[in-house]
C-alpha cells in the first residue's frame, strides 16, 4: 500500500518535471542569450527527470 502511494507520487513528479521541460526548454532556445544564462538549470532538470524515471523503476520492481 505505501509502495503504491510512492509509486504515484513519484509519476506525478515526472508528469510535473516533464510538463515544465516541455513548455520551458523551447522558450529559453528560442530566447536571443537565454541559453547561455539557463542552461546550467536545464541539465539540472534533466538530470533530476532522468533520476526519478531510473528511480521510480527501482521502486516500481521492488512493488512486484
Amino acid at each position: 500500500m505505501l509502495i503504491n502511494l510512492a509509486l504515484q507520487l513519484l509519476v506525478l513528479g515526472i508528469v510535473i518535471i516533464s510538463t515544465l521541460l516541455t513548455v520551458t526548454v523551447p522558450i529559453i532556445l528560442a530566447s536571443p542569450g537565454q541559453w547561455e544564462q539557463s542552461k546550467n538549470l536545464i541539465y539540472t532538470g534533466a538530470g533530476i527527470w532522468a533520476g526519478l524515471i531510473i528511480f521510480t523503476g527501482f521502486i516500481n520492481s521492488l512493488a512486484t
